[in-house]
């Protein structure tokens, strides 16, 4: 069982940056690939971007390349989601997720996942 706690939403305007954090407890989360998911009212959950677990790929979704790093500190147990250029269509609960998978971007394709943590971007 892997226990999964997100950190660092908040409410910025457009254009603003915001980091999210994601501590990992119970077993060993290094072994699992990590990923962010957001989903916003009267939507499905959708991707964000995902690492693998030992952080030698990333993936991310067209809408966020260029603007989201996803990185990982495996001594420290914790995923991070650095987010630039922050627009109102970005405005969601974001989840973090571990996956079974060497990489993954469906959520059937993961086991655990975070309570979220609210993301509002102003215009």
């Amino acid at each position: 069982q892997v226990q999964l706690t997100e950190s660092g939403g908040g409410l910025v305007q457009a254009g603003d940056s915001l980091r999210l954090s994601c501590a990992a407890s119970g077993r060993t989360s290094s072994n699992y690939a990590m990923g962010w998911f957001r989903q916003a009212p009267g939507k499905e959950r959708e991707f964000v971007t995902a690492i693998s677990w030992n952080g030698g790929r990333t993936d991310y979704a067209d809408s966020v390349k260029g603007r989201f790093t996803i990185s990982r500190d495996n001594a420290k147990n914790t995923v991070n989601l650095q987010m630039n250029g922050l627009r109102p269509e970005d405005t969601a609960v974001y989840y973090c997720a571990a996956s079974n998978f060497y990489i993954a971007r469906s959520v059937r394709e993961y086991n655990y996942w975070g309570q979220g943590t609210q993301v509002t971007v102003s215009s």
